[in-house]
């Protein structure tokens, strides 16, 4: 099989675009692929869009997730006791995008896809349905094969700002993602906090600024407050660690999907401006 040619916009600009129509910030949410098995992912994932879930990030487990705090990296401890690799979150991925569900964005790190291969996996990605591709660990300046390679196959390589991040580098990043530009809300791992850092609007509109793109926030969204202050200068919210432990703490219940459900929702519906 060969990827599919691009055809204008794609499934995440699309989505960005019917948010920006309903007057609301579009939600993200972030689950690990394989915790607590493959099969209760791929429930997890149509129960979230089944509430409204606008996007979809599913991690790539990782022996060394250097970004991700506790929860995250019991999660990708847990799918690789699984068994799940890179091969296994794509095969996922063309499941679900049959499935109906929103565009799906692979997190991952760079090692997993060095090790397939930057053109392998980029032709793997875009066969299989999935329509962004989000490496933490992969700067801007030594992404060009990837991204030559994912553009090819109709993928977006979504990039990173952090609140460190120079003018240079945000004029960098913006010029060279595609389908959003995601910014780190704080310095550190990821988790569940209670505040939204004073400087993060400033951030966000810095970033606006350089680029046409929308804007997504992540790290440390977990609670609607949250939520409410990010949607009103910000384009997406991502949240992750939250769901994490969710599923975590409930892994065995056979009410996860609406307990899921039920947090999606609660999180989504202050998100219209």
């Amino acid at each position: 099989m060969t990827a599919p040619p691009p055809e204008g916009p794609g499934r995440i600009a699309r989505a960005f675009a019917k948010a920006r129509a309903e007057e609301r910030c579009a939600l993200i949410p972030y689950v690990t692929a394989g915790d607590p098995d493959l099969a209760r992912t791929r429930s997890i994932v149509r129960a979230l869009g089944g509430a409204g879930a606008d996007l979809m990030e599913i991690g790539v487990p990782f022996s060394d997730p250097i970004a991700d705090g506790p929860v995250n990296q019991r999660a990708a401890e847990r799918a690789l006791r699984n068994g799940v690799t890179l091969r296994s979150c794509l095969d996922l991925a063309a499941e679900l995008r049959a499935g109906g569900v929103p565009p799906v964005v692979l997190f991952t790190y760079y090692n997993p896809i060095h090790r397939m291969g930057p053109e392998t996996f980029a032709r793997a990605a875009g066969v299989c349905g999935v329509d962004g591709v989000l490496v933490t660990d992969l700067p801007p300046e030594e992404a060009g094969d990837l991204h030559g390679a994912l553009r090819a196959s109709g993928v977006d390589l979504i990039l990173l700002l952090s609140p460190t991040s120079s003018q240079e580098r945000v004029e960098l990043v913006c010029r060279e993602a595609s389908g959003f530009i995601y910014v780190i809300s704080r310095t550190g791992v990821t988790g569940a906090r209670e505040d939204v850092p004073e400087d993060l609007e400033g951030q966000v509109r810095a970033a606006r600024r350089a680029t046409n793109l929308p804007i997504a926030v992540g790290f440390g969204i977990s609670q609607p407050g949250q939520a409410a202050a990010i949607a009103a200068y910000a384009d997406g919210i991502v949240v992750g660690s939250a769901l994490v432990r969710l599923i975590e703490e409930n892994a065995a219940s056979p009410d996860l999907e609406s307990r899921i459900e039920e947090l999606c929702r609660t999180l989504r519906a202050p998100l219209r401006r």
